[in-house]
């Protein structure tokens, strides 16, 4: 059996390809897994576990249906869609993770990030990342009627969008030094994130040791997932069919 790790795939209405190519995931590659890894930012915005657009309930019909099939599913936030909680977790028998969070991957000790808060250098996404995660800037927000959160997301995508635009590519990328610090700090021989959209793999080196850093690729020309087995790690590009 594998283990299969995806990221970045925002999910949107306005994208019904990527939706389509998620699901056929889900038949296809996912039925041969033992589990299924979301490192955050399924959806490109999540107003709320009480979001009952079609796209939103979909989703979690399709993820349900796996689990209940016997698949393992585990879900982490990502700067999209942060406001992902427990009652989508119940929805579709997913296990939220916290960010970061350290597995055994078949005998390799493993972090699984989103890989925002590997990106220190953007100090005013930082800034913001902080002031979103926090119950009190979260409560009034949930408070409001759905069609005001979605304007409200609308808004903020435009804004990051705009900002992101007047930010050197760099600055959007992971520092290494912070790559290094959390490998060490959590005894991870592999970093598996997504996030920076940059799909890779990188030698990261751990005073005595060199690690390895995966970078998961966001799905928009392509789907990208990483499949681990106990004899493989194997980073795979297929094509999303358009019509």
């Amino acid at each position: 059996m594998t283990t299969l790790f995806i990221s970045d795939l925002h999910l949107d209405a306005k994208r019904p390809e990527i939706t389509r190519a998620f699901l056929q995931f889900l038949d296809e590659h996912a039925q041969h897994a033992k589990a299924l890894y979301i490192l955050g930012d399924l959806f490109e915005a999540w107003i709320g576990d009480d979001d009952d657009a079609p796209l939103a309930q979909d989703v979690q019909q399709a993820l349900k249906a796996y689990t209940d099939a016997g698949f393992l599913l585990y879900v982490m936030q990502g700067n999209r869609d942060f406001l992902l909680g427990d009652a989508f977790c119940q929805n579709t028998g997913a296990t939220l993770l916290q960010d970061p969070t350290k597995i055994d991957l078949y005998g390799t000790p493993t972090l699984l990030m989103h890989g925002d808060t590997l990106c220190t250098d953007d100090v005013d996404y930082q800034a913001f990342r902080a002031q979103a995660r926090s119950p009190e800037w979260q409560a009034p927000l949930l408070a409001q009627p759905l069609p005001v959160r979605r304007q409200l997301a609308l808004e903020l995508r435009a804004k990051t969008q705009s900002m992101a635009a007047m930010k050197a590519e760099d600055i959007m990328d992971v520092n290494k030094d912070e790559v290094a610090r959390v490998m060490t700090t959590h005894k991870a021989d592999r970093l598996i994130h997504g996030h920076t959209h940059r799909p890779a793999r990188h030698p990261v080196a751990l005073g005595q040791s060199t690690g390895e850093r995966i970078v998961l690729g966001d799905w928009h020309h392509s789907l990208w997932f990483l499949r681990v087995s106990p004899t493989e790690c194997t980073l795979v590009e297929a094509p999303i069919t358009r019509d």
